[in-house]
């Protein structure tokens, strides 16, 4: 699923609201996980998982094309860890 489907869902299933308040709602949500993220807090949507950001140290990497040995930077990366009831439903146990 997609933004605009999940927006679309939204409104179809909610009529008394706007599509365009309903992409409001949705794009406000999305910018204020990315704004805790980037801040380094801990995401956690009960049900559905926690998005948390984690740190890779630098190290020796290799150019598969070469085979030459590179540095690469230390980075912060997304991290997304599945709830228990998603993780429930996706396996049939709920």
């Amino acid at each position: 699923m997609i933004r605009s489907e999940l927006i679309q869902k939204i409104s179809d299933e909610n009529p008394h609201l706007f599509r365009r308040d309903v992409e409001r709602i949705v794009n406000t949500i999305f910018e204020e996980v990315i704004d805790a993220m980037a801040r380094g807090d801990r995401v956690e949507l009960r049900g559905f998982g926690a998005f948390s950001v984690k740190k890779r140290d630098s190290r020796t990497g290799r150019n598969p094309r070469t085979g030459e040995s590179v540095e690469v930077d230390e980075k912060h990366v997304p991290f997304f860890k599945t709830g228990k009831l998603l993780r429930d439903r996706l396996n049939g146990d709920a």
